[in-house]
């Protein structure tokens, strides 16, 4: 029997990717077990921003020395990381035996168990070579089937409903390292959602680049918001969310499935801006305007008046002037958003921003990122802070990472709820009264368990 343990760095589709491989090898008779136990450590990692990357080429190095004494573990790199420098770290560290990008995630479990030859019955080639399964077609996605039914969290899971991204951001690595832009089937990924609910998951977060885009590959007119009404209705999920939704891509549709399926359909949106400035957006490859962004959040709030909205934001990008960086600036305070995945720009080999020669010097991009966070930290206290005394539905799902006797859930317009209960009410609906707003979180107190 063979032990593994498993890491995961970055988004949501990398939890998922690992979950899948997990549940898989499980089913297989493997054991997770602690990382100095392990025969084998699977780092599934992100290759979007360096510091991501960092990460990864850090804990490599910390194999060293049980390698040297033991042979042991070997490690498997997998994800966007892999497909995009996995050679370079095979080349680097003896111990990674094994590398595979993200589209070829169907075939991993097999390969794994090819890297202990004599524990399945098979003689040694001698010299130790390392497995590589990169993706050449960036169409292909080789898929690993099943609900991923060994997972973290019990009662929340994501599912992934499309592959790969076609719309190439300047800035962006995603469709080189995940390839292009490719829909589930419905049909499956329906089926995945019915199981997960029988398995007891009660929330579910419905993945993709660009989860708007959902269906432009068919032929049958069968798009996004046919399968959010389809899933709201045909399989017992009491939740969904979803991420990611693009400016460009969405339409009045969607708005109109998440308002008539109100009871399941949470009324949080995750719409990227990136940049206030109209310049930048154009460099960036975008394809909005600031004024269509405008409308699109116009449409989006008047149908949903309590929605969550949330942003991406980038800053330092290639030829972004301080004029530019004000508009970002009047943009958040504009649209005042419930929260902001704010970066410094972060430049990806191989992507158009990072070939230009107008890069901004790294402590300009950290100045206006900090004045960013400072402004939307703010921003986010005043909206949490007015929310004290309302009343929401949550589902607790976990243990609060900070202090002893907190669970945490998160209201339908996604916001993060403290409160104090014991481990008996994990997984179970509450109803929440809130107490306090912080920058990051609401604290509240339960006031009636559902049965």
């Amino acid at each position: 029997m063979h032990r593994f343990a498993l890491k995961i760095y970055g988004c949501q589709m990398n939890v998922y990717d690992g979950d899948k491989i997990r549940t898989t090898l499980v089913d297989r008779g493997w054991k997770e077990s602690a990382e100095d136990e392990a025969d084998l450590v699977i780092l599934n990692g992100c290759s979007i921003r360096d510091k991501a990357e960092q990460k990864v080429w850090s804990d490599l190095g910390r194999f060293a020395v049980r390698w040297a004494n033991e042979r042991k573990p070997a490690v498997a790199v997998t994800g966007c990381i892999a497909q995009s420098v996995g050679r370079r770290m095979a080349a680097r560290f003896p111990w990674v035996r094994f590398v595979s990008g993200p589209r070829h995630i169907g075939a991993v479990p097999d390969a794994l168990e090819r890297l202990f030859p004599e524990e399945n019955g098979e003689k040694s080639g001698g010299k130790e070579e390392a497995i590589f399964l990169l993706d050449d077609d960036p169409r292909a996605f080789l898929e690993l089937p099943g609900a991923p039914t060994e997972r973290v969290n019990r009662w929340r899971a994501f599912v992934t409903i499309a592959h790969g991204c076609d719309n190439f951001c300047s800035y962006c690595i995603v469709p080189y390292v995940r390839g292009r832009f490719v829909s589930r089937s419905a049909e499956d990924i329906l089926e995945e959602i019915r199981t997960l609910a029988t398995d007891g998951v009660l929330e579910i977060t419905l993945l993709g680049q660009n989860v708007n885009s959902y269906g432009s590959d068919f032929s049958n007119g069968y798009g996004f918001s046919s399968l959010l009404r389809d899933a709201a209705v045909r399989t017992g999920v009491r939740l969904l969310r979803f991420v990611t939704s693009h400016p460009r891509d969405f339409t009045p549709d969607i708005v109109d499935a998440m308002a008539e399926h109100a009871d399941i359909l949470c009324p949080s949106i995750n719409l990227p801006i990136q940049s206030g400035s109209d310049r930048i957006l154009k460099m960036m490859n975008r394809g909005y305007t600031l004024e269509q962004y405008r409308a699109a959040v116009s449409s989006i709030r008047d149908r949903l008046p309590d929605v969550g909205l949330t942003t991406d934001l980038i800053v330092g990008h290639p030829g972004e002037t301080d004029e530019d960086f004000e508009c970002s600036v009047r943009a958040l305070r504009e649209f005042r958003f419930d929260l902001v995945h704010s970066a410094a720009y972060s430049p990806r080999e191989g992507t158009s921003a990072a070939a230009r020669e107008d890069q901004i010097p790294r402590d300009v991009k950290m100045a206006r990122l900090n004045e960013i966070n400072s402004i939307q930290s703010v921003i986010a206290r005043e909206i949490n802070e007015s929310l004290v005394g309302r009343r929401f539905r949550v589902l607790l799902d976990d243990a609060a990472p900070r202090g002893e006797g907190l669970l945490q859930g998160r209201t339908p317009s996604d916001k993060v709820v403290l409160v104090e209960s014991g481990e008996e009410l994990l997984g179970r609906f509450v109803s929440v009264e809130i107490t306090g707003g912080e920058n990051w979180c609401l604290n509240g107190r339960v006031l009636h368990v559902e049965n």
